[in-house]
């Protein structure tokens, strides 16, 4: 029995557009990147199933960036006030 070969995810990608773009048959495209028609339906498949979730994931993951840098720089706000204060009874001690 020979071993599987391992696609890339550039290949599939290719392979999905092709599919999508409706140009040619599904036979044409398999022919075309020396893979079976059966394997071109089923990456096309799972293109289709994920595709909403990757519209959706890049605006959850924008947002928790956001909310991350929005954490981080309350956290050094509050640092510098203290320092402020700090440096501000330092200088009133002083004269």
């Amino acid at each position: 029995m020979g071993k599987r070969r391992q696609h890339s995810g550039e290949f599939k990608a290719r392979v999905v557009v092709a599919a999508l773009k409706g140009q040619k048959t599904v036979n044409e495209i398999a022919s075309r990147y020396g893979i079976h028609p059966v394997q071109v339906s089923q990456w096309k498949k799972e293109a289709l199933e994920e595709l909403p979730s990757v519209f959706g994931q890049g605006r959850a993951r924008s947002e928790r960036e956001v909310e991350e840098e929005r954490s981080k720089l309350f956290e050094q706000i509050g640092r510098l006030k203290m320092e402020l204060e700090w440096l501000k009874k330092k200088a009133s001690v002083s004269d």
